[in-house]
């Protein structure tokens, strides 16, 4: 049984990481994105992530922790993991430069008319790829870690994830494909650059595996919910408003919350 939710949850995790491989394929089908779409299913996501983060997780993690330690102790506990999941991930985002960092996607219609150098162009594609991978090992573990303490929940957070990952793939492959006038090459290094996500999943809980319990469980429950939460408002967000308009950012965020909610409820 526990091999079976092991198994489970690593899939998910899998189906996360590679959804960068979606992006890749949309660079490749168009030349014109729809960025109104982009815009709101970035919204929808941050949406989902918000809500399950704050509703869900943060109140899992502050009901072991609580029964463990008293109320007052507890909450205290919670409350700190949840901003130190906060600090790991903006140091992680703070180490990456900001005009190569991959969650501030850059519009690239311009590359195909030929105006930027092939070797600048391969570095942005490159560092992009890095970048990714060092981003998505906490979102890995996030992932990893709530589906394995609830299915339901770790379906949820895949999928607000693989939206999130999918203008990664963007990113990623156009540079590299105008670069190199290699579709393979762009989709395989795209494609490779999603791994990081469920060997963060793996190396986080085979790392965490000697000393989970009830308490590790709390800890990192909350750190988790803050690690999402970072990431909504800090890439998400901000992506789907300059790609979007306002409003649309706005409906896919509370679109999210309520399909979030609904889908809570069916499975309480």
């Amino acid at each position: 049984m526990e091999n079976e939710r092991i198994i489970f949850a690593f899939s998910l995790t899998l189906i996360a990481g590679l959804s960068t491989g979606i992006g890749s394929l949309m660079a490749f089908m168009s030349k014109k994105f729809n960025h109104k779409f982009l815009a709101g299913a970035l919204g929808f996501s941050a949406g989902v992530m918000i809500y399950v983060s704050l509703v869900e997780i943060f109140v899992k993690a502050k009901a072991s922790l609580t029964t463990l330690y008293g109320n007052k102790p507890g909450y205290w506990y919670t409350v700190i993991a949840f901003f130190a999941g906060i600090a790991i991930i903006a140091l992680i985002d703070r180490l990456v430069p900001s005009y190569e960092n991959p969650h501030e996607l850059k519009n690239f219609d311009h590359i195909a008319d030929g105006k930027a150098k092939d070797r600048k162009l391969m570095r942005m594609g490159l560092f992009s790829a890095l970048a990714i991978g060092i981003h998505n090992f906490p979102e890995g573990l996030a992932t990893f870690i709530g589906a394995l303490q609830d299915p339901a929940l770790g379906v949820s957070i895949t999928a607000a994830i693989a939206i999130h990952n999918i203008p990664e793939g963007i990113a990623v492959s156009i540079p590299i494909y105008y670069a190199t006038k290699s579709k393979k090459k762009a989709f395989i290094l795209s494609f490779s650059s999603g791994l990081a996500e469920p060997v963060g999943g793996l190396l986080g809980y085979f790392f965490l595996i000697k000393i989970f319990n009830d308490a590790a469980f709390g800890i990192i429950f909350a750190c988790v919910a803050g690690i999402m939460v970072y990431i909504s408002l800090d890439e998400l967000l901000p992506t789907a408003e300059e790609y979007g308009e306002h409003h649309i950012a706005i409906l896919g965020l509370i679109s999210g919350m309520a399909v979030m909610a609904v889908s809570l409820l069916m499975f309480a």
